[in-house]
């Protein structure tokens, strides 16, 4: 399957959250589709996309079967056809969507971010799905996601959907050598303003044990 574009990404996951979501209003007219497109929240981008952009970002989907046209109504309804056209359960369709809506996501932040589409037991849960999507064969049409470099400051690696095509991870900024906790500006500025605080205790306690001795030292004289 070719790379997808940003817009045909989007739409894919509008259509797989708004199934879960809203499943009254499903399958999605066009006018509701270019909504949730253009949402501006738990998107990642936000963008503005046009009736005409969408449409034609759905007629390009049709044609790899990924979107179908519902018959039967006087609107043309639109849905996804993931699940079959990739042969992915929906806790990786789940996942997939998330990717494709909000950008790369830690574990965690994949179970909360999909908990109305797919309701996972834990983050271990996750990653196993994640790790399937990831060493997908060529014979399946390759791995469909990827782990990132940690970032500096962050604690835990973000997923990426490979839907658009590979992501040069050597062009993205990795964390230490070590595989150590990267501490972020703020971090430690905080640890350096405690050190100098603990340092000027220690100089005043140290004042005031020199003063004892020497006011003992004094009486043991007379």
């Amino acid at each position: 399957m070719r790379p997808l574009s940003l817009l045909e990404t989007r739409v894919l996951g509008v259509l797989v959250e708004k199934a879960h979501t809203v499943p009254d209003s499903y399958p999605l007219s066009l006018n509701a589709l270019v909504g949730g497109c253009n949402q501006k929240t738990a998107r990642d981008p936000v963008i503005e996309a046009g009736d005409g952009q969408v449409q034609d970002a759905v007629d390009a989907l049709k044609v790899l079967h990924l979107v179908v046209e519902s018959s039967g109504s006087r609107v043309a309804r639109y849905e996804h056809n993931v699940g079959r056209t990739l042969a992915l359960p929906s806790a990786s369709v789940a996942l997939l969507a998330v990717l494709m809506l909000r950008g790369p996501q830690t574990s965690a932040e994949l179970r909360a971010s999909s908990e109305r589409l797919h309701r996972f037991a834990d983050v271990s849960s996750v990653e196993g799905f994640l790790e399937e999507l990831a060493a997908r064969s060529e014979e399946k049409g390759g791995p469909l996601v990827v782990k990132l470099p940690r970032a500096p400051g962050a604690r835990e690696a973000r997923w990426a959907h490979l839907l658009s095509g590979p992501i040069d991870t050597s062009a993205l900024p990795a964390a230490a050598a070590d595989g150590g906790d990267v501490l972020a500006a703020g971090e430690i500025a905080a640890l350096k303003a405690r050190q100098d605080t603990m340092q000027r205790e220690i100089q005043t306690l140290q004042a005031l044990v020199e003063r004892l001795y020497a006011e003992l030292g004094g009486r043991r004289d007379t």
